[in-house]
């Protein structure tokens, strides 16, 4: 079964986000740059990392490296809270001391089980990530600044806490996960191409040589990793952002259009009610009512 990349939507600037998943949504092979972290609130998770099964009992802390693929079974009568975050929003380059080692590194070597913990480890951690839960519910005054606060005092304690994990990489597993990363790398790139030049034309060749790659295995690279095409995703980028712009902004449709990246206000409401199901007006009213 392939691999995909997968991109979490994340509120704004706020390169985070929490919710639950219940025994029965079952998640295909991905990957993804941002750290994951599983909470089991009720009954055993059952999670695929590379070629093994993993039980994550009630009230176990199960966590994914950058770029780790895995996958979730049917897990009948459990439910989990899901984490993600990406490591960026640390600016590591400023708080990175030269005894401490990389956040990358962190994740990548520490025992990922809370079963493998100590048991204060594993208290303390599960109190933190109840109230990053509670805290990304609400709507406060000073909600990011409490859920930063909250998220360098979880890598904080990993730093101080976590025990190293003594499990030999299999040579197998090492090499696909070195594969990964330079997909990873790759991708970044096309990503950051995009969110830079999203609202100019970008065709299939100019990506393609700024990737280094003939059309052809772009095509062929993108597709493998991401499960899309590039021009659906870019479609679905631009989309993305005209939802943003109808939510926050009061400008013309054709300002809109212009802004998201579209040729023309024709070929926005053409796109964005076949993607959306509704007219971007229509998108407009039912959000800001």
């Amino acid at each position: 079964m392939s691999v995909y990349l997968e991109r979490p939507e994340f509120e704004g600037n706020l390169l985070f986000r929490a919710f639950i998943n219940d025994g029965m949504t079952i998640v295909y092979p991905h990957w993804h740059k941002e750290i994951e972290l599983i909470y089991s609130i009720r009954g055993t998770v059952n999670i695929g990392v590379g070629d093994e099964i993993v039980h994550v009992a009630d009230g176990e802390i199960y966590f994914f490296a950058s770029g780790e693929p895995h996958y979730f079974l049917a897990s009948p009568n459990s439910e989990r809270i899901v984490y993600q975050f990406d490591l960026s929003l640390f600016e590591e380059i400023n708080l990175k001391s030269t005894n401490d080692c990389s956040l990358i590194e962190l994740f990548e070597t520490g025992e990922k089980h809370s079963s493998k913990w100590s048991k204060s480890l594993a208290m303390d951690m599960k109190k933190l990530l109840q109230q990053l839960f509670e805290e990304y519910g609400k709507q406060d005054l000073g909600k990011n600044y409490a859920l930063f606060s909250l998220l360098f005092q979880l890598v904080t304690t990993f730093y101080r806490r976590l025990p190293q994990t003594h499990t030999e990489v299999k040579k197998g597993a090492k090499a696909s996960t070195i594969k990964y990363k330079e997909n990873l790398k790759q991708l970044d790139r096309i990503f950051t191409y995009v969110e830079n030049h999203y609202e100019e034309s970008i065709t299939l060749e100019e990506i393609a040589k700024y990737s280094g790659f003939s059309s052809y295995y772009f095509t062929r690279f993108f597709k493998a990793n991401t499960g899309t095409t590039f021009m659906s995703f870019l479609t679905e980028y631009r989309i993305n952002q005209a939802k943003f712009i109808l939510a926050n902004e009061k400008v013309p449709m054709i300002e809109v259009a212009e802004k998201a990246g579209f040729a023309s206000v024709k070929t926005f409401h053409h796109v964005f009610k076949e993607q959306v199901g509704i007219s971007p007006l229509k998108y407009q009213k039912m959000i800001i009512k």
